[in-house]
C-alpha cells in the first residue's frame, strides 16, 4: 500500500549541519531532489539569508555539500543545485533502494522534517531497520495512507505563510482586491518579483500536499 511518512533527522547526522549551526537564522527547503546511487544525492535548495556574501562562503566551508551552484536569486532568497555528500545516504537509500520519493524537505530549528511517500509501506520498515543499523536518529513522526493527505495540513516556510496571511489581512483575495502586490511587497520589504515568486511557490505546496490526489494513487509532479 503506498504511505507517507513525516519524520526528523538531526541535522548533525544529515545535510548542512555546519550552515545551520553557523547561520541559525537560516530557512532552507527542497524544491527537488534526485540520487544517482545511495551515495550522490543530488537536490534543488532554496535557501532564505538576506547576506548573500556570507552565505556562499559558509556553504562552500560546510563539509556535508560536494558541489554547490546558484542557479537564481530573489531578493533574500536564493536557489541552488547541490550535490552532497555521503552523510546523507538514508536520504539515498529510501529513493534507491525502496524507491521513494521526497515530497517536502525542511530545515530549521538544526533538524531535517522530511515527508516522504513509500510505494510500499514495508520500505519504511526497512529504513528504520537501515536508520537503526548506521546508528542514525530516525525519528518517525506520522505515517498515514496516501488516500488521507487531502485531510492533513502541512507547514509552510515562515516567510510562505507570512506572505499568505498578509495578503488575506491586507484584501489581496478579496473581490473586488483592496491591496495590490506591490503594496504587500512594499510592507514585508521585499520586491514585487521576490514576493511573487513567494506566492506562486507557497500556492504550489498548498496545492501539491492538501488538493491534488490522483485516481493511481501516486502523486502529479
Amino acid at each position: 500500500m503506498t504511505s507517507i511518512a513525516e519524520f526528523t533527522i538531526p541535522a548533525e547526522e544529515f545535510a548542512l549541519w555546519t550552515t545551520l549551526k553557523r547561520l541559525p537564522d537560516i530557512e532552507i527547503e527542497v524544491d527537488r531532489v534526485v540520487a544517482h546511487d545511495m551515495s550522490h544525492v543530488l537536490p534543488f535548495v532554496w535557501v532564505s539569508y538576506e547576506e548573500n556574501e556570507e552565505l556562499s562562503t559558509v556553504l562552500e566551508d560546510d563539509p556535508s555539500v560536494a558541489e554547490c551552484e546558484l542557479l537564481a536569486e530573489y531578493e533574500d532568497e536564493q536557489f541552488y543545485h547541490m550535490t552532497w555528500a555521503a552523510d546523507v545516504q538514508v536520504v539515498g537509500y529510501m529513493i534507491v533502494e525502496q524507491k521513494a520519493t521526497v515530497q517536502r524537505a525542511i530545515a530549521r530549528d538544526r533538524a531535517w522534517h522530511l515527508q516522504v511517500l513509500f510505494p510500499d509501506r514495508n520500505g519504511i520498515s526497512a529504513v528504520n531497520d537501515y536508520a537503526q543499523e548506521h546508528d542514525l536518529s530516525y525519528d518517525l513522526r506520522r505515517l498515514y495512507d496516501v488516500d488521507a493527505v487531502r485531510r492533513v495540513r502541512y507547514d509552510l516556510t515562515s516567510n510562505q505563510h507570512e506572505a499568505l496571511i498578509k495578503g488575506l489581512e491586507s484584501g489581496y483575495y478579496d473581490i473586488p482586491r483592496e491591496a495590490q502586490l506591490a503594496d504587500i511587497a512594499d510592507d514585508l520589504g521585499i520586491s514585487h518579483q521576490a514576493l511573487s515568486e513567494r506566492f506562486r511557490r507557497a500556492t504550489r505546496r498548498l496545492i501539491e500536499n492538501a488538493l491534488l490526489v490522483e485516481d493511481d494513487n501516486s502523486p502529479r509532479h
